[in-house]
C-alpha cells in the first residue's frame, strides 16, 4: 500500500506550537508518493504567507483559494488548514513549527 493511501486511511495526529511564527508541513502526493513541503511564515504585518517550495499552488489541486488557506493560518485554525491541504492531491504527513 502506498504511503499516500495509508495517510488517507489513517491521518496522523499533528501538533503545532502555540504562537508559532513558522510552520512547515510535509505532504505526500498521490503521484508516486512524492514528498513536498508547504511553509507558512509570518510577514512583517504578522500575517502568514504560504510558500509551496518552488511549485505552483495550483499543482496540488487544493479545492480552496490560497488566500483562504492563509487566512485560516492567521486565525491559528491549523485543523482547517490541514483539511484544506488534504482536499487536494496531497496529504499532510508531518508538521514542524517554531
Amino acid at each position: 500500500m502506498s504511503k499516500y493511501r495509508e495517510l488517507r486511511l489513517n491521518p496522523p495526529k499533528l501538533t503545532i506550537k502555540a504562537g508559532a511564527r513558522e510552520v512547515i508541513f510535509t505532504v505526500i502526493s498521490c503521484m508516486c508518493d512524492n514528498v513536498y513541503h508547504f511553509t507558512f511564515k509570518k510577514n512583517d504585518s504578522g500575517d502568514f504567507k504560504m510558500h509551496c517550495g518552488g511549485f505552483a499552488y495550483s499543482n496540488f489541486g487544493i479545492k480552496h483559494p490560497k488566500h483562504d488557506v492563509e487566512w485560516e493560518a492567521d486565525e491559528n485554525e491549523w485543523g482547517g488548514v490541514i483539511a484544506m491541504i488534504n482536499s487536494g492531491t496531497s496529504v499532510v504527513s508531518e508538521v514542524k513549527s517554531r
